[in-house]
């Protein structure tokens, strides 16, 4: 039997070493400094979404905390009912000049002259 080998395709990532990199050369930090601007800007955000606060960025979008009831869950392998617990997770919703943004210049005239 021929097995099909499938390619991975990777997404380009942005991590929080090249966000202060970023920092580092534009605004003119030193190294140190925009490191901890970005860790101290991720700290800020997950203790406030422990606390139970929604995370408002102007243009960007929004983070909440929601709560998951348990649920009944299917083993795929044997068809068991399985409870899945109770949980918090976060979601984000983009903000519509964000979204906006998204689809470019084309598409955004486009769905203006639809609306």
């Amino acid at each position: 039997m021929a097995r099909i080998q499938i390619e991975s395709v990777q997404t380009p990532t942005l991590t929080k070493a090249e966000l202060a990199e970023q920092l580092y050369e534009r605004i003119g930090l030193n190294k140190r400094e925009s490191k901890d601007m970005v860790d101290a800007f991720f700290d800020r955000v997950r203790d406030a979404l422990g606390r139970g606060e929604d995370v408002k960025l102007s243009g960007f979008g929004h983070f909440q905390l929601r709560e998951k009831a348990q649920r009944p869950g299917r083993n795929p392998r044997t068809g068991e009912i399985i409870p899945i617990a109770a949980r918090r997770v976060v979601i984000f919703h983009a903000s519509h000049k964000f979204k906006h943004q998204l689809q470019g210049p084309a598409l955004a005239d486009l769905a203006e002259e639809v609306l």
